[in-house]
């Protein structure tokens, strides 16, 4: 439903809330600062344009983002959890919008995470930061 929502919203909220979905599908048990690093994950991508001109084509393409693996029934089952997801994606969206000096930024230059239970072929001999259960990388 939300994917669908943000189809006919106008931007920036449709983006906001791809982005906060997206938060709240990867990082909702983590502390603010892992799910801070996975939006700007996603906004970097869209910044450097190799995965999409807007957020929302960002975190759809095909198995990059959970919001493409995750089923399409799923529901956001923690209100509180989406409510702090929903903030941590616009202040990461204002966040991005400042010059690149200003930014505030937590995983410079990342624009790869996982879990650290698993170790993905992409992700050997790379340089790493962990926050929370993930760990950052810069892949291209």
């Amino acid at each position: 439903m939300l994917m669908w929502l943000a189809s006919v919203l106008p931007q920036p909220l449709a983006d906001q809330t791809c982005l906060a979905t997206t938060v709240y599908l990867e990082a909702r048990s983590e502390p603010a600062n892992g799910q801070f690093a996975v939006a700007e994950v996603a906004l970097r991508r869209r910044e450097r344009g190799l995965w999409g001109d807007t957020v929302c084509e960002v975190v759809k393409s095909p198995r990059q983002f959970a919001i493409t693996t995750a089923p399409r029934s799923f529901d956001i089952t923690n209100l509180d959890a989406f409510n702090k997801a929903w903030k941590i994606a616009g202040e990461s969206i204002n966040n991005w919008a400042l010059p690149m000096a200003e930014r505030r930024l937590l995983v410079p230059n990342a624009d790869h995470f996982a879990t650290i239970d698993v170790a993905p072929n992409w992700s050997r001999n790379r340089p790493s930061t962990t926050i929370g259960e993930h760990t950052f990388y810069r892949v291209n």
